[in-house]
């Protein structure tokens, strides 16, 4: 399965990635006509959001969308879903929560669905509030491996003698 492309959270002055999809609910209600097309293997959905959280409310800030057919589709903004609000719109139609993985990649799942991360925020939203958040830690990234610039002259012979035949 080929990884998708996240959503993008820009909170407490960060920009954060997350693979939850907040637009969904929206998109499922009947209040759109838009139909989205995935214009890559990497964008099922067909969309990605740019979402921010301020003063403890959740907000769509952009879109980026594919309408028309797989092979020709053509990029839309947020304006095709809210005409009148084309800098942004509350999210009042979302309930849930949103799960930010951060910090250094620990382990790599399939699709990178799976992949955990040094820590993961989970923000709970109710009609587009947010009525907690917390952070799970999940481990520590083994520091960085020092890489000589040069190795050594007898690094190698010595290396190189664990594999030499000894005489008996």
């Amino acid at each position: 399965m080929t990884v998708q492309v996240p959503e993008t959270l820009r909170y407490k002055g960060e920009a954060l990635s997350f693979y939850d999809y907040p637009l969904q609910p929206y998109l499922e209600s009947g209040q759109c006509a838009v139909k989205f097309q995935a214009p890559s293997t990497a964008l099922h959905r067909g969309y990605v959001g740019t979402w921010s959280i301020e003063h403890a409310r959740l907000y769509l800030t952009k879109l980026e969308g594919h309408v028309g057919e797989f092979a020709n589709t053509v990029e839309v903004g947020l304006e095709v879903l809210f005409p009148d609000s084309p800098d942004g719109v509350f999210a009042r139609w979302f309930s849930g929560q949103i799960c930010c993985p951060m910090g250094e990649l620990l382990n790599y799942g399939r699709g990178g669905f799976t992949s955990v991360y040094e820590s993961d925020l989970f923000i709970q939203i109710e009609q587009g509030v947010v009525v907690s958040e917390r952070v799970v830690m999940n481990g520590e990234a083994a520091p960085p491996i020092a890489l000589r610039a040069k190795p050594d002259k007898d690094s190698k012979s010595d290396f190189l003698s664990q594999f030499r035949k000894k005489p008996d």
